[in-house]
């Protein structure tokens, strides 16, 4: 199969992703294969690229929000069936075992395993992935707007969750990329009204096309304090500033993987009068199917800009550089 695979750690303005021809995958017991059709990429991506995150084993193909159909059975599959539509996420394995498996947090498993990091993933013709971990999509979503969903629908799902807002609460988003870009359109189906901060004037416009009621690029210009706050960007700087934003009692969601150092806080100025601090650690599946369920009854939109896989370090540098507004989507050659 065609795959655009990563041999070794590098930026990705210099290209490090390279085309390659690779066995096509066979699906083993209790999994299925999937013919991709398209796979949305991702900031995770960029930090599996470029070494932020402990590297993989060499070739390794990215990628974690893919959509297919499935085209291989593997022994003892029950739940999927041949030329059913699916997508894979990141999340591909927990040991049903373990304490957090066992208490509904399945994301903080120690031997959890992901889709384009531990396993190969969609920037590639063909993919596997455990039945169980399958998502099954809905049909109002057709394929290359459903794989933002994927991930970044489910983490911002997650990291709004996290949050604590309550509907009709005030939401303060720092960084309005893939992910803040469908957490808005949710947050509004809930009543809240929502503040973005970020630098970038399309970003700012874009939230605002969506519903923002203010955007801007300093916080201490938003009309009101927040209840509830995300950060989405990767900038460690922005924590205090989004602490500061909230009013009291207001919970601040970190949404990341990774994320730059995070400058020093002031107890007084930052935290007192309970204002938390919140991280964000993968998913749940309860997570992707809520985030499903909630993307189609709020009718939301993603905004994708496509790309053909052998144009996939291009995709990614446009996406460092703030270039696409939503998500970038390569297109898997037939």
């Amino acid at each position: 199969m065609l795959a655009m695979a990563l041999h070794k750690i590098g930026p990705i303005e210099s290209s490090p992703l390279r085309e390659t021809e690779l066995p096509d995958p066979v699906a083993a017991p209790g999994e299925v294969r999937v013919k991709v059709k398209c796979c949305a990429i991702c900031r995770t991506d960029l930090h599996v690229i470029e070494g932020d995150l402990k590297p993989p084993a060499f070739p390794r193909v990215p990628g974690h929000q893919i959509v297919g159909i499935v085209d291989q059975l593997g022994d003892g599959c029950r739940k999927l069936k041949l030329g059913q539509r699916v997508g894979i996420g990141w999340l591909r394995f927990t040991c049903g075992r373990c304490k957090f498996c066992l208490s509904g947090r399945e994301n903080l498993c120690p031997d959890s395993k992901y889709t384009g990091y531990d396993a190969d993933g969609g920037y590639a013709q063909f993919a596997t992935v455990n039945e169980n971990f399958a998502y099954q999509l809905p049909e109002r979503f057709d394929d290359v707007h459903s794989t933002p969903l994927l991930c970044a629908g489910i983490i911002g799902y997650r990291a709004l969750t996290r949050s604590n807002i309550a509907p009709g609460g005030t939401l303060a988003i720092f960084g309005f990329g893939s992910s803040a870009h469908i957490t808005i359109q949710i947050a509004l189906r809930w009543g809240c009204t929502v503040f973005v901060v970020s630098r970038n004037q399309n970003h700012q416009e874009l939230s605002r096309q969506l519903g923002a009621a203010w955007a801007g690029s300093d916080f201490r210009q938003m009309p009101a304090k927040a209840d509830a706050a995300i950060v989405f960007a990767p900038a460690g700087s922005i924590v205090p500033d989004a602490l500061q934003s909230l009013d009291r009692g207001g919970a601040l969601s970190v949404a990341g993987i990774h994320m730059s150092a995070i400058p020093s806080l002031d107890y007084d100025r930052d935290l007192f009068n309970e204002r938390d601090l919140r991280s964000v650690t993968s998913n749940t599946r309860q997570d992707g199917r809520s985030l499903l369920d909630e993307a189609a009854a709020a009718g939301v939109k993603p905004q994708i800009t496509t790309y053909p896989l052998r144009e996939a370090n291009k995709a990614l540098q446009d996406m460092k550089a703030d270039r696409i507004a939503g998500t970038g989507v390569l297109l898997i050659d037939p």
